[in-house]
């Protein structure tokens, strides 16, 4: 990667949420807009495909248990050790980190280099856990109180509420989130509520790209 793509890279707006703030849906409503969304979990998921190395490096970790017959991740044996051994993520987050660091900026390069003149958002779940929120100037985090927060995955995920509570208990707060965002997009209300935050959020930071494009050109 060159410097002109890390230069490019911390003027894309990095999107992040918590368990069933709605992230995705805000990040689809962007796409709706005309952004380009570079999808961390979606890469995340292609660099343990069969045949990548970031599987290979898994096997060498955890062995071929963690493998389906068909040589492909069996991603709930790979879950429940690292709840189990919870110093097991370090090392998991070790391996999958670069290479999802490495595609995010491939794409990066290939959108600088293509379109320049549309806004590139990167939706990164774990954007503060993994310390990624450094490499961006705004960071946008989908917000919603905990209990409502509890609620949506009770009904999303068909659990009872102390699993929804133990499964939000083991993420990073939402509310530290909100505290270190840039900007704070509250999903507690209507989708119509969170549809216009959104739109009036995208408008503002098109505009500050446009302006740093012209003032760069």
């Amino acid at each position: 990667m060159n410097q002109e793509t890390i230069k490019y890279a911390r003027k894309c707006p990095a999107l992040t949420g918590s368990i069933a703030t709605g992230k995705s849906t805000v990040a689809e409503i962007f796409k709706n807009l005309g952004a380009h969304i570079i999808d961390t979990d979606v890469i995340a998921r292609e660099v343990v495909e069969p045949g990548h190395p970031g599987l290979e490096e898994l096997i060498q970790l955890f062995g071929t248990e963690v493998l389906y017959p068909d040589g492909s991740l069996n991603r709930e044996i790979l879950r429940n050790i690292i709840i189990h051994y919870p110093e097991k993520r370090k090392q998991l987050d070790g391996i999958l980190h670069p290479h999802i660091n490495n595609r995010v900026y491939q794409l990066l390069d290939q959108y600088r280099n293509k379109d320049n003149s549309m806004q590139v958002i990167i939706d990164v779940p774990l954007l503060f856990e993994a310390g990624w929120d450094k490499l961006f100037n705004i960071t946008i985090v989908v917000y919603v109180p905990v209990e409502i927060q509890v609620e949506r995955l009770m009904i999303r995920d068909s659990i009872d509420r102390l699993t929804a509570e133990k499964n939000v208990a083991a993420q990073f707060s939402i509310e530290e989130k909100r505290k270190k965002a840039s900007i704070v997009i509250d999903n507690s209300g209507s989708r119509e509520n969170t549809a216009e935050q959104s739109v009036k959020i995208f408008k503002q930071i098109c505009n500050e790209w446009r302006n740093d494009q012209s003032v760069n050109s």
